[in-house]
């Protein structure tokens, strides 16, 4: 009787310690949150530098783009008014907020003054297109399903974009997409078209 007393107790006790433990972990979380933050350029710039193909003051590599309309484009054609370049995914958060933008703050704001070119990159045709058509954008975008084009600009992170001048050279290369990266490729679209 006295060892199962003792087993009884030494359970209450262990018992007792693991609901402390479990009681200070949840307000160490409810207390001291801690933000979940996907990897980002800001939080890697060594990294992200090495993942840099092209940069500001760069001739941007030449290619030619398969079109969702089926309609091919090659950069170089597009010489005589600047270009927005950009890399994207449909998973990607950052890319979706970025195309978002496009319509109104590039599009609607610049109109035939600047060349648009947004390529998907490593996606299929049927993926990109249920996307364009779920969003509703009225934008054509590139095809990239290998990922060649985008390997001629860089080796990782998305979304990436690159504002080309009238000559081909590359004046704004940039990864990520908020506020600040918005107002830097507009900065850049309008230093371009003042040349």
């Amino acid at each position: 009787m006295a060892n199962t007393k003792h087993k009884r107790r030494g359970s209450t006790l262990s018992l007792v310690i693991m609901l402390l433990l479990l009681v200070a972990l949840a307000a160490a979380i409810i207390f001291f949150p801690v933000e979940a933050k996907a990897t980002t350029s800001l939080q890697q710039p060594d990294d992200l530098a090495k993942t840099t193909l092209v940069h500001a003051g760069d001739t941007a590599p030449d290619f030619t783009v398969q079109m969702l309309d089926g309609s091919r484009v090659t950069l170089s054609s597009l010489r005589g008014k600047p270009v927005l370049l950009i890399f994207w995914a449909t998973w990607c958060p950052p890319c979706r907020n970025e195309l978002a933008h496009l319509q109104e703050g590039v599009i609607d704001l610049y109109g035939d003054k600047i060349s648009v070119l947004p390529i998907s990159r490593g996606e299929d045709e049927g993926k990109v297109k249920a996307f364009i058509k779920k969003m509703g954008y009225s934008f054509n975008v590139g095809l990239d399903p290998d990922q060649y084009i985008y390997r001629l600009y860089a080796t990782n992170y998305i979304p990436r974009c690159c504002v080309i001048d009238d000559a081909g050279v590359v004046v704004y290369a940039g990864v990520g997409y908020d506020d600040v990266v918005a107002a830097e490729v507009r900065a850049a679209l309008d230093k371009a078209l003042a040349k």
